[in-house]
């Protein structure tokens, strides 16, 4: 008698640093070895033009861009094997979206949304942006928590939640994604239901990482910091296989490593 199983789904979130340039440094050869059946991009900084043209993708690929204003800055997209109906753009009680940073779709049983939280590195205004976006995000994802449809916010954060998550944590107490209201934001987030998956899987060690500062050799010798997320409503939790981040990833295409999951469907 045959037994029939459950089809898993593989999910992929990746702040790529620039499309175009992480094309160049082999994107394409880890998308196909890492073999998702979803990718979340994020900091795609280009059209969908030069995105497209960038990938070479073929046909098999449903994709949906979200490009900032600003050419060449930003942005979020959400590529599928399967068709897939877009849910929302964009964040509900932001400033705006018009950097390019949220979007949500269904996918098949699943509902996936590509976050990238702003940084605050750069300056005051741009911190100030980063709590706007902050203060919006709560209560947006609220209507996700209790949803049936398993539901994955996967992405870059920006925020290191606890010192397991940062190499070098005294030294970036005062560091904008490692502010003491930044980590309470998380702690806040996390207490209301949603699961941290990788963390979860991982336990209570240091790392793993998923981003390294370009400076001091950080990536080789693996100083990093865990910025990027696959965080889940409890539908999803009952779904899931495995998790894990891919660092060979972070050290030959972007800052940032891949961060993946697999998920019953």
């Amino acid at each position: 008698m045959a037994i029939y199983t459950a089809i898993d789904m593989r999910i992929a979130t990746w702040n790529v640093n620039g499309i175009r340039a992480a094309s160049r440094k082999g994107l394409v050869e880890h998308i196909a070895r890492l073999a998702p059946d979803v990718l979340l991009l994020q900091e795609v900084r280009a059209s969908p033009e030069q995105a497209i043209a960038s990938l070479g993708l073929c046909s098999d690929w449903h994709v949906h861009w979200h490009p900032a204003v600003k050419p060449g800055y930003s942005g979020t997209a959400v590529l599928s094997r399967q068709p897939m109906t877009i849910e929302s753009i964009g964040l509900a009680g932001a400033a705006s979206d018009d950097e390019g940073r949220l979007i949500v779709a269904r996918i098949g049983p699943m509902r996936v949304a590509s976050v990238y939280l702003p940084s605050g590195s750069s300056g005051e205004h741009r911190q100030a942006e980063k709590d706007r976006w902050l203060k919006a995000f709560m209560p947006w994802a609220q209507q996700f928590l209790s949803s049936r449809v398993p539901t994955i916010l996967g992405g870059d954060f920006n925020i290191a939640h606890t010192a397991r998550d940062i190499f070098y944590a005294k030294a970036n107490e005062g560091t904008s994604g490692f502010l003491p209201h930044e980590r309470a934001w998380f702690s806040q987030f996390l207490d209301g239901g949603w699961r941290d998956f990788v963390r979860a899987a991982h336990g209570d060690v240091d790392g793993p990482y998923s981003w390294w500062s370009n400076r001091g050799n950080a990536r080789a010798l693996d100083r990093g910091w865990r910025i990027d997320y696959l965080i889940g409503n409890k539908a999803a939790e009952k779904r899931v296989e495995r998790t894990w981040i891919d660092r060979q990833g972070g050290l030959e295409v972007s800052d940032h490593a891949p961060v993946l999951i697999e998920v019953q469907t």
